[in-house]
């Protein structure tokens, strides 16, 4: 029987155990090598989740003090609501621990720290290509049927 999991909020001692998974994270995305990130937004996007008075969150899921899964998240306003949308911009688990149930618990965690903070929604976006993910997010979530525009300034 595989040891039961821990998803909490990142301390300040994480940070060596989280960087391979934020490297994971954005080698999948594409950014690595020379297209990867700079390390000083590495270093703000660390002190952001540290800092409370930001509104950018870090989870981690932890098995025998080994970090397996990531997920970030902010709260932001929106024109639609009174409430605060929650946007988790980042999710990601160690390929030998997907599909143990770590990526269900960790967006089930994002909801319940949303749904504590009076949010009205949880969000994100996935790239199409992500097939193996949005098995999941289609049992967890709805596709809005929005498609993402964008133009890097």
């Amino acid at each position: 029987m595989t040891e039961p999991f821990a998803i909490r909020y990142v301390t300040n001692r994480d940070f060596a155990a989280w960087k391979p998974l934020w490297d994971g994270y954005n080698a999948f995305y594409g950014r690595e090598g020379a297209t990867a990130l700079a390390e000083p937004i590495t270093l703000a996007t660390w002190a952001r989740f540290l800092d409370a008075t930001e509104p950018m969150h870090a989870l981690v899921a932890e098995r025998s003090g080994l970090l397996l899964g990531l997920a970030h998240f902010l709260f932001h306003r929106t024109t639609t609501s009174t409430s605060d949308n929650c946007y988790m911009q980042d999710l990601f688990t160690t390929p030998s621990s997907r599909g143990t149930g770590i990526g269900r618990a960790l967006i089930e965690r994002v909801y319940a720290e949303a749904k504590k903070a009076g949010a009205g929604r949880v969000y994100w976006q996935t790239h199409e290509t992500n097939t193996h993910a949005m098995q999941l997010y289609d049992k967890v979530a709805e596709k809005s049927g929005f498609i993402v525009y964008r133009k890097l300034l």
